[in-house]
């Protein structure tokens, strides 16, 4: 396993438009999003075991997880979502690894929002996080995903703070300009990353 940074970030905090200029640099991108869709994609024991456990109708009309009434259904049920997070969570760290374990670039970027929760950044050599001031995030996803304020207000409630993400990330990249403002903060982070990665 090469250099691995791990990318995170609160929701509209613009993870995926600096993941997506690393990868324009050449960095191998792995995102756990990505991952935990596959897991479950049909034909796969988890997604099987998922339904038997909560039944036919968590499934969409094409066979797909219905990810949004699986979300609901464990939400305000801490004991499935349990059984949920032990069925997938060991799943997901064996794909994240041999995904990671397959890149080819100077270094690896494993994009992550939960990447403290986790536990994840545990396996990473440098840790970054894409911070926004909180109206910035709100008025992102608001924009982006369609959604009234309360219910991003209530995600952003539930992610760890803006605080404690700042507190745990070994770099910082200030998301709270323009995309080309942030393009020029990824390659100086790449430019670093490049030296750090060499160095090991």
């Amino acid at each position: 396993m090469g250099f691995i940074v791990g990318l995170t970030g609160g929701i509209g905090s613009g993870k995926t438009a600096a993941s997506d200029h690393f990868a324009t640099l050449g960095i191998d991108v792995v995102d756990a999003d990505i991952i935990a869709r596959q897991v479950v994609e049909p034909g796969t024991e988890a997604l099987s075991r998922i339904v038997e456990h909560f039944g036919k109708d968590i499934l969409q009309a094409d066979g797909t997880l219905d990810r949004a009434a699986l979300r609901q259904r464990v939400f305000s049920q801490p004991d499935e979502k349990r059984w949920l997070e032990q069925l997938l969570h060991p799943l997901i760290g064996d794909a994240t690894l041999h995904a990671l374990a397959a890149t080819k670039s100077p270094y690896a970027l494993f994009v992550s929002p939960l990447l403290f929760e986790s536990g994840m950044q545990a396996i990473c050599n440098r840790t970054l996080l894409i911070d926004a001031p909180e109206q910035a995030q709100l008025e992102r996803t608001m924009v982006r995903d369609n959604n009234p304020a309360g219910q991003v207000k209530a995600i952003m409630a539930s992610q760890t703070s803006r605080e404690t993400r700042q507190a745990k990330a070994d770099d910082v990249i200030c998301n709270d300009g323009s995309l080309q403002d942030l393009h020029h903060k990824v390659e100086a982070m790449h430019a670093r990353y490049l030296t750090l990665a060499g160095a090991s």
